[in-house]
């Protein structure tokens, strides 16, 4: 007897370690029941993993497997070290570049506002060109060190570049905030470099995968061996936290800047002759 599209995706997404939610399930096959009728239940899977990757997992995750989720104390800085088996399925938060400067990521995001990249040691700026002038000659950019584009290039591609050049600076190690299905939050730590984590590629509410992965001092570890990426993003969630992610870091500039002009107005940092 073959399984009901219900057990087949249900299985297909365990398989990824992704013991979706009942309630979620149960919601997604209402809503593709017409599919259900044309479509082949591959195709339908398929849907249901593209969908559930751009999910909240505290909404379409079952948190009845302890297995997999963090534990409730994860972030306790009281325990030096331990090992959490997995694997976990968890969604990322926020992410920064902590091997970059703030201003240096600032600069970053303004040269991403003018239009501009970096490729190598030039400044790129990005020009958009009318579509009926695709044959045409490319219009000239500024004075900056530039290279050629692309004549039929739309606004919509040079948005888009610029969304995904927005990483440009970010070199790295990252430190992440990831969440479980439980919702339970834990600060990550780029220990090695791994593909696919900066800053412009790993967009708000991407998912990853987390198995065998050390915690120490309350802080996730993550290297190539212990992370998987999914995918997806939460479309809402990303789009707010670009938003705010230059007067963010404009914010904690400023107030490192008022820290140490308190700390010189206490006496507590005296310049030397």
């Amino acid at each position: 007897m073959s399984n009901t599209p219900e057990q087949h995706i249900k299985a297909h997404l365990l398989s990824k370690s992704l013991p979706v939610s009942p309630s979620w399930l149960s919601n997604f096959l209402a809503s593709t029941s017409q599919q259900q009728q044309r479509a082949p239940i591959s195709a339908l899977t398929q849907t249901a993993l593209f969908r559930i990757l751009a999910s909240n997992f505290t909404v379409s995750l079952s948190t009845s497997t302890p297995s997999a989720l963090l534990p409730g104390n994860i972030s306790d800085p009281a325990i030096k070290e331990r090992r959490i088996p997995g694997p976990v399925p968890v969604q990322v938060l926020d992410i920064e570049d902590i091997g970059t400067s703030l201003w240096s990521q600032v600069e970053a995001i303004e040269r991403i506002e003018r239009g501009e990249t970096v490729r190598g040691k030039a400044i790129v700026r990005n020009v958009n060109v009318d579509k009926r002038n695709d044959q045409g000659t490319e219009s000239s950019s500024s004075s900056d060190q530039t290279t050629a584009r692309n004549p039929s290039r739309t606004s919509s591609n040079a948005n888009a570049d610029s969304g995904n050049n927005s990483g440009n600076a970010s070199n790295g190690p990252h430190r992440l905030v990831l969440q479980d299905a439980a919702g339970t939050k834990v600060i990550a730590l780029e220990l090695k470099p791994v593909e696919g984590i900066a800053i412009g590629k790993l967009p708000i509410g991407a998912k990853l995968l987390l198995k065998n992965t050390v915690v120490g001092r309350g802080m996730v570890l993550l290297t190539p061996e212990t992370v998987t990426l999914l995918g997806g993003k939460i479309e809402a969630m990303d789009a707010a936290w670009r938003k705010s992610r230059k007067e963010s870091l404009l914010a904690r500039i400023e107030a490192i800047d008022r820290e140490q002009r308190e700390r010189v107005a206490n006496g507590d940092m005296i310049e030397e002759d």
